[in-house]
């Protein structure tokens, strides 16, 4: 099963750099982002507390606050910086292997952050990951292109802004249920690019029929597939092993992105495929290793350690 999800996971995820180059082709980066989110955060907003109305019931006004600024950081700003970059001429499967330079800072700051341990072996496995993300990136940059050098730095700064939602997000001191966090996260998002969109006179959307393929792609795949999983792994198997996945995108996105747009694929990307896999098979040897040998582990971390391991990710109610 946690095969299966990872592979949704990794498609699904990807596909959001593939909806954004679609969108890119008819509208604004917040155009799109609008009419991604507005249908569906009213829809929500009628749904969600209908239907789970015991999971709404005692929450504060800190509570829906917290999870508005995880949404915030985790849609609006790390998917407007996806988006620019791609309008501004970065390739959908560039735009993904510098957002596969996030498991590397996540790894960095979990110890620190969250008191989760992090192994040699599954160190060892993000290395090889940051490899295999430098490879893609080689390859990507020896086709040169009219793209200025500055748009690059642009998706680091949406690979930060979901980080640290990560981590405010775990730091939460009371838990809130999935369809609570999805609702606000989708509202607050809605809130966003709305405004935006207003004010840069954009939130017309366009006439073309390839404009709404690509809003029902982003919200089919990407809002409900590769952010509503993202979470959920995160929940089941923590920072470390869900992040490492992040390096399967660049390879997976620059694939899916020369079959659909002719973007190049040659034999370097294919090589970063193979060690991008590689990496996710070492950490989740060395996972599966420190289960079987929790003594392993510093002592003064052991504790939080088992604790994270058991209710890793958003602190979301059993059932999400």
């Amino acid at each position: 099963m946690n095969v299966l999800l990872s592979t949704a996971f990794v498609l699904t995820w990807s596909s959001g750099f593939i909806g954004a180059k679609l969108g890119a082709g008819s509208a604004s980066a917040v155009t799109v982002l609008m009419w991604r989110f507005l249908p569906l955060a009213v829809v929500l907003g009628l749904v969600a507390p209908v239907l789970s109305r015991a999971a709404w019931r005692g929450l504060t006004a800190r509570d829906v606050g917290r999870q508005a600024a995880v949404g915030a950081l985790s849609q609006s700003g790390y998917l407007l910086t996806v988006y620019l970059a791609i309008q501004l001429g970065v390739s959908s499967g560039t735009t993904a292997l510098i957002d596969g330079t996030q498991p590397l800072v996540a790894g960095a700051l979990a110890g620190p952050l969250l008191g989760q341990y992090v192994s040699r072996t599954q160190w060892t496995g993000l290395g090889l990951g940051v490899a295999g993300v430098l490879i893609v990136t080689a390859a990507d940059f020896s086709q040169g292109g009219a793209t200025p050098a500055w748009a690059y730095l642009v998706p680091f700064l949406g690979m930060l802004s979901l980080v640290a939602a990560t981590f405010l997000d775990r730091r939460a001191p009371r838990t809130v249920a999935p369809s609570v966090a999805m609702t606000t996260h989708c509202v607050t998002s809605a809130v966003v690019f709305t405004g935006l969109a207003l004010a840069s006179g954009a939130a017309t959307p366009p006439a073309e029929g390839s404009f709404w393929v690509a809003i029902a792609w982003l919200v089919a795949l990407s809002t409900f597939g590769g952010y509503g999983l993202y979470w959920l792994i995160l929940r089941r198997s923590g920072v470390t092993q869900v992040n490492t996945l992040m390096f399967l995108m660049a390879p997976v996105t620059a694939l899916w992105g020369a079959l659909m747009f002719g973007e190049p694929f040659g034999p370097q990307t294919a090589v970063g495929l193979v060690v991008g896999l590689a990496a996710v098979v070492v950490v989740r040897r060395g996972e599966r290793a420190a289960e079987r040998h929790p003594a392993a582990a510093p002592a003064s971390r052991g504790a939080r350690v088992s604790e994270a391991s058991a209710a890793p990710g958003p602190r979301v109610r059993t059932g999400r």
